[in-house]
């Protein structure tokens, strides 16, 4: 049954981003090229991995065979990255057994997510931080198994979230976590870094034009076929993927969107969402429902959505602010709609439900 709801949101995901030509939009230099000859209906393919639904889809004329080498990546990522409850064979489980113990070798891949997702933790100050596992770990908030925790338990795993105690060596290539029990979770930007990962495979075999959704981290490449960029609605947080309350016009570029009713454990009337604050120990509670970022990069996206929750609307709005090339969008619980400066007079809004506020 979950299964099935996953495909029935996937289909009315996919409608999020249409083909919507805009002639005043300046092209980008993939679709310049005169030898790529694109295709009405795309080469498309659907998968589940990573927990999610995951989908591919190719425009240019003859490289139907790149979903192939799209999807051996991201099966070749997903399983150096997530860590498993019953094998711990992913290189970041390997890190997780030995953390008080010793330091642990990584590939490549691995090295770089958490570098960058050590990034992220200092600019957020922790609110985002990827030793959230212990955390995580214990609410379990979008499996068969979620459960709210006893206070005692979180007082328990508070301690050992602090990105600090993560030491890298990048001569060796090694990862050491100084207290025992602490745990790396690379799930709020591993999407995003995998989703990047898949574009580089479609540059590297020449497809000038495609649509990588997986699981809600889209990329727009190319210009959309029918010319211009491509038209993409924005999530409304309050409702199922699919659900629209405005559009922007983007061209490579990554949209990510995360929202307070994505995915929820609900006790005694009372919804948490899977947006965990590591400094309580509970579901970040301000004025923000949704936020959606919009990045060149996807794992700037990911990571960006989740340090903003802890900032509320304004401070948010702040903070995007200081990145160059990044733009946002926040819907408060008010269902109020706020967007960074570059994106005014491109948000266009079309539930009335919504308001622009600013």
């Amino acid at each position: 049954m979950k299964k099935l709801y996953m495909l029935i949101a996937l289909v009315l995901l996919m409608a999020i981003v249409t083909a919507c030509g805009n002639n005043d939009t300046k092209k980008s230099e993939a679709s310049k090229d005169e030898s790529s000859e694109l295709v009405s209906q795309p080469y498309t393919k659907t998968d589940f991995l990573m927990g999610t639904i995951n989908v591919v889809k190719i425009y240019d004329k003859g490289k139907e065979d790149v979903l192939l080498k799209a999807f051996d990546r991201i099966k070749e990522l997903d399983k150096q990255i997530t860590t498993s409850d019953s094998a711990k064979t992913s290189e970041v489980d390997k890190v997780n057994l030995a953390a008080g113990k010793n330091p642990v070798k990584v590939n490549d891949d691995v090295y770089y997510l958490i570098k960058e997702g050590l990034k992220y933790s200092a600019s957020s100050s922790g609110s985002f931080d990827i030793t959230i596992g212990p955390l995580t770990s214990l609410w379990h908030i979008g499996f068969d198994d979620a459960r709210k925790p006893s206070q005692a338990e979180i007082d328990a795993a508070l301690p050992l979230i602090d990105y600090t105690k993560v030491k890298l060596d990048d001569a060796k290539k090694t990862v050491y976590l100084e207290e025992k029990g602490m745990e790396i979770d690379l799930g709020a930007i591993a999407k995003g870094y995998i989703a990047d990962e898949v574009a580089k495979v479609l540059d590297e075999n020449k497809v000038t034009t495609a649509i990588i959704d997986l699981g809600g981290n889209i990329i727009v490449k190319g210009d959309s076929p029918k010319g211009g960029d491509w038209v993409v609605g924005i999530q409304d947080p309050f409702e199922s993927r699919g659900t629209v309350i405005g559009t922007i016009p983007e061209a490579n570029k990554s949209i990510v969107t995360s929202g307070i009713y994505e995915r929820y454990l609900e006790v005694d009337g009372v919804k948490y969402h899977h947006l965990l604050d590591p400094k309580t120990g509970y579901p970040f509670d301000n004025d923000i429902a949704g936020v959606s970022i919009i990045s060149e990069k996807s794992i700037d996206g990911d990571g960006l959505s989740t340090a903003t929750f802890s900032k509320g609307v304004q401070g948010g709005l702040d903070f995007i602010e200081t990145y160059k090339g990044v733009e946002a969008i926040f819907v408060s619980k008010e269902k109020k709609v706020y967007i960074t400066s570059g994106l005014k007079g491109k948000f266009k809004l079309t539930d009335k439900n919504f308001q622009l506020a600013n």
